[in-house]
């Protein structure tokens, strides 16, 4: 199938089939004119193909009672639809025209420029938002992992449509592509029909342009005033297929992961200083990052900043003791389960597993990592990863990031 790769997984006792189209390709595989490219195709790909508009698209979908959406990420762009398990060729079809038969018709493409400038203005509105974005950069300047996967508004604005078809030609040949399936289907019916679909020439897998990383930005800010400041405290971190991404995880969930964790304990529990804290993980090809969000009233960010790191400090200190570790060890493993018991969620690990790790190793496997992680483990990636002072301030409210940085 011109290099498409193609994996399902049977669930016979459930009645819906999830089937997604996965592309290798995402904000950092963007240059300066394509600047918000990959996100401009997840919204212009649904617009319509050739025979399709987007009403058609819509309604096809609604009128068996599915249901169908698409995101963007820095390395990867995602389309699905969930149907009806008798509706398996209508989602094989209905996605293979989007994704490699698109019309781009000018109109459809300068509709869809607003759309994305609306959203970009919905982003702008959202401090909570703004603040990761800010991170972001900081934490990779100059750097396309730092970028925005909206693209701005100049970049958005001066687009034009032949360009946003030279990267959909580019980068979205079928060997570019996983095709992922789950629900009550058979793999051989899944794979016939996709043949059907798949254009006859696969094109070449682009090549990932490779950047360096230079410094981190210590403070950056969005003064405005708000009624709430929003602050992320940030560090580099380990790729995705890094050995200690379970430990990591483990460490996490422990420090920011739910209400039981040492932040919200601390933070929200004890002192009041905020409604919502928390710590999260991303993870790239070759870095990731770290991070701890809260949001709390401006005259007690400084209060809530000492907190945030004092944890940190405790954490590279004294690590975690044996009982922390069996509790967060049983969080993940149980919420790794629960998580996966509907037909979209097993099609995400599917194409996502295949698409960013080349394999998809299975829910056991995953639970049999996280239980095999041990205090000294632990005791590794904390010393990897949070025993740094390379932290990086992120703050949208009434205040100067550099000077709370410098405190």
């Amino acid at each position: 199938m011109s290099g498409t790769r193609v994996v399902t997984e049977a669930m016979p006792d459930l009645r819906s089939v999830a089937v997604g189209f996965w592309v290798g390709s995402g904000a950092v595989d963007e240059d300066e004119r394509q600047f918000g490219a990959s996100h401009f195709l997840e919204h212009l790909l649904f617009k319509g193909t050739a025979d399709r508009s987007a009403a058609g698209i819509a309604a096809a979908v609604e009128s068996v009672g599915g249901d169908m959406n698409a995101f963007t990420t820095q390395e990867y762009t995602a389309f699905y639809v969930r149907v009806p398990d008798n509706h398996l060729e209508l989602a094989l079809d209905i996605l293979a025209d989007v994704v490699w038969r698109p019309a781009f018709r000018p109109d459809e493409v300068e509709s869809e420029r607003n759309v994305i400038l609306e959203e970009i203005g919905m982003r702008d509105d959202a401090p909570d938002d703004v603040v990761h974005e800010l991170a972001n950069a900081a934490l990779f300047p100059d750097h396309p992992l730092g970028r925005s996967v909206l693209g701005t508004r100049d970049s958005i604005t001066a687009m034009p449509r032949d360009v946003i078809a030279e990267y959909h030609a580019a980068h979205y040949c079928p060997r570019n592509v996983v095709v992922a399936a789950a629900g009550n289907l058979d793999h051989a019916r899944v794979a016939d029909h996709l043949a059907r679909l798949v254009p006859a020439t696969g094109g070449m897998r682009p090549q990932r342009l490779q950047f360096l990383f230079g410094p981190i930005e210590r403070a950056t800010g969005d003064h405005r005033v708000t009624e709430q400041a929003h602050l992320v405290l940030s560090l580099r971190s380990i790729a995705r297929d890094d050995p200690d991404r379970y430990a990591l995880s483990v460490v996490s969930q422990i420090l920011g992961g739910g209400m039981s964790s040492r932040l919200f304990q601390e933070i929200r529990e004890r002192r009041g200083l905020a409604y919502s804290v928390y710590a999260y993980r991303a993870a790239y090809e070759t870095t990731g990052s770290m991070s701890i969000y809260a949001g709390t009233a401006p005259d007690r960010v400084a209060e809530t900043l000492r907190v945030i790191r004092a944890e940190l400090s405790r954490l590279v200190e004294d690590g975690i003791p044996a009982d922390e570790l069996v509790a967060a060890k049983g969080h993940l493993k149980g919420a790794t389960t629960l998580a996966l018991e509907t037909s979209s969620s097993r099609m995400h690990r599917l194409g996502r597993g295949l698409l960013t790790l080349g394999e998809i190793p299975s829910v056991d496997a995953i639970v049999a990592a996280v239980d095999a992680v041990t205090l000294d483990d632990v005791r590794r990636v904390i010393d990897r990863v949070f025993a740094t002072d390379d932290h990086v301030l992120s703050v949208v409210g009434p205040l100067d990031a550099a000077e709370l940085a410098a405190g």
